[in-house]
Formats: structure tokens, sequence, C-alpha cells
């Protein structure tokens, strides 16, 4: 019997010191686990914040002319603006060090062309579909500093926007180049930005064209229209739209670009006319009817006070044009005409304007 009591004594004690020791292991483990967490789990890579749409390119919104809050010309001249791209430091944990990054041009435009336009070989004309390296408009540091304690920098790219043809589609290839104490991010395009870059002036943009319609002089009573069609800057008073239903889709728009100037008749510039003209009325037979007016209002939202909608309405739009490259030997005359309207949403909650806008 007292040999059966101190077996049960036994079995116990060690019950007891097998919980202490499991609970010991517990607590060793979930410290050891917790205290993983204040070390860095990734490699700190360096990219860009530039994120690709379907076309492989990141659609950037530049103003035309960057101006100061009081109206005047931030770089001194018009047709000179900016754009701070982020570089980015990845992990968990905050950066610790200064990291000098070096950045440089790209060469993988010509690759992005190719697979999304084709080869030449196919047919000679695609290229005038091609993205174009906009490098010529740009200057901007070959290297930039992530401070210790950032995680972010910002890359100041200036550009040159004067005498720029917004026919071509441009876009500003650049990557982050290998350096001393750091690698760049090696996951596709994290490295590399593509930017599509959209100068913009208080005109320009996506235009709501359900109002204007284009009619084929062989075929008066069938008159078609179109949703949108985009104005793109010519300078800071100016821009053009391609006649009729034509848009960058086509390799030879080029030919069939009509401008828009407008010229202000108040003292706060939200009313005036609009003169029309062609670079290549010789050939595109280009016919202005009437004059176009034009007014900008703005009205806040009814749900969200914060939002602005700000209004560009151009009226008396009228014009006869030549599409003499479509078919060839066969030249075909439209008609185009109506209304268009453009309209910007901004966020009056943020003072940059560029941001402030949402595209």
């Amino acid at each position: 019997m007292l040999k059966s009591m101190n077996t049960k004594i036994i079995k116990r004690r060690l019950i007891g010191l097998a919980f202490i020791i499991c609970h010991l292991a517990f607590s060793v483990a979930l410290t050891s686990c917790n205290d993983e967490w204040k070390d860095e789990q990734y490699e700190k890579y360096i990219s860009f914040k530039a994120p690709l749409d379907d076309n492989g390119v990141t659609a950037v919104y530049v103003p035309y002319s960057r101006h100061n809050d009081d109206g005047s010309l931030m770089f001194g001249s018009e047709g000179k603006s900016s754009y701070d791209l982020p570089v980015i430091v990845a992990g968990t944990t905050r950066n610790g060090r200064d990291i000098n990054v070096q950045v440089g041009h790209s060469d993988t435009l010509s690759t992005l062309n190719y697979e999304r336009f084709g080869s030449p070989t196919y047919r000679a004309d695609i290229t005038d579909l091609y993205y174009k390296d906009m490098s010529d408009y740009t200057q901007y540091p070959a290297n930039v500093t992530v401070k210790s304690g950032d995680d972010v920098a910002l890359l100041r790219i200036n550009f040159d926007f004067k005498g720029i043809d917004m026919v071509e589609k441009w876009v500003l290839p650049i990557e982050v180049k290998k350096g001393e104490g750091y690698d760049p991010h090696p996951r596709k395009n994290y490295a590399k930005a593509m930017l599509r870059v959209y100068p913009y002036n208080d005109y320009s943009g996506n235009y709501s064209a359900t109002t204007l319609t284009v009619t084929n002089a062989a075929d008066p009573n069938n008159a078609t229209g179109m949703e949108t069609t985009r104005g793109y800057v010519v300078d800071e008073n100016s821009v053009f739209f391609y006649m009729g239903n034509i848009d960058e889709t086509r390799v030879d728009r080029r030919f069939y670009k009509v401008k828009f100037e407008f010229i202000p008749s108040s003292a706060d510039g939200k009313q005036g006319m609009v003169r029309l003209s062609s670079d290549n009325a010789e050939k595109n037979n280009f016919v202005q009817h009437g004059t176009p007016q034009y007014r900008i209002y703005e009205q806040a939202d009814e749900v969200r006070p914060y939002l602005l909608h700000h209004y560009v309405i151009i009226s008396g739009i009228e014009y006869d044009y030549t599409d003499y490259t479509s078919v060839e030997n066969y030249p075909m005359n439209y008609t185009t005409k109506g209304i268009l309207t453009l309209e910007r949403q901004l966020n009056t909650q943020i003072p940059n304007e560029d941001q402030a806008i949402q595209w």
C-alpha cells in the first residue's frame, strides 16, 4: 500500500514537472515569435511608385506650365513644369541609413512597343503607333538620396514642353540602376517607370462628345456620334482635337489635327470665343463655319461638398474636312457639328492642383 502511494506521488510530480516544462517552452516560443516581427522580413529593395496600366505605361498628368500660388510662372517661362516621382525603400521596418539611389534612362521602350504594337516588318507604318521617348524634353538628377528614417524620396523630373507635338505618344522610361549598398527591386517593372506624360492646361482633357455629330457628305441623313474625344495641349491657351471621329489609334492621325485657341472676352477668362485652325488645311480641306464660344463654370457636389465640378463647355462647333488617307484615291468629305463638354472633379481638400484633380 505504501509503495502504491509513493508511485502515485511520483506520477503527480512528473505530470506537474512536465506541465511546467511545456509552459516554459510555450512562453519561450511565443517570445521568440513576437521578437521575429521586430526584425526585417524582406530585402530592402529599391523601386518606383509607378504602377502600370493595361497598356504597359503609367499615366502622369503634369501642368503645361507650373505656377506659383500668386499665378506667376514657377520656372520663369511658359511650358516649363515638373513632376516628383516617388522612390521607395521596401521592407517591414523603417529605413535606418542614407541610401544614395542611382537612376537613369531605361532601354526597355523598344521591347514595350514590340509587345504592344508589333514589328515594322509586319506593317511599315506601325511605328506611327509606337510610344516615343521624351527624354529630350526632360532633365532629372542621376541620383536621389533616401534619408535615414525615411522610406520614400522624391525624384524631381523637370519638363520643357515648349513646342512639343502631342500627336506623338510620349513616354519617359526611367529605371533604378545598380548601386552601392542596395539592390533594385527584382520584380518585373518595380524598378522601372514607364511614364506616359500628359501635359495639361485649363482646356485639355477628355471631353464628352455625345452632342457632337459627324456626317458623311455622301450620306447626309446618317449622322454618327461619339462618346468622348481628347483635347491635347498645344500651348497655354490652346489644344488640338483630331477631326471628326479620328483618334490616336490611327497611324495617319497627324494629318487631321484641328487647333482650338481660347480667346477670353471676360476679365475672369471664364467665357470667350474659340478660333479653329488646321496646319494641314490644303490637304484635309478644313473649313470652319461660324465662331464657337466657350464658358467655364463650377459647381459643388451635392453629396460630397469637398468635391468641386469644373466644366468647360464649347458650343457652336461646326467645320468641314476631307479624309483623304483612309481609302487610297477615294477622299471622303465630312461635317462635324455640335458641343463639347469637359468635366474635371477637384478635391478642394488637397492644396496641390495636379493632385487635387481626380483624373
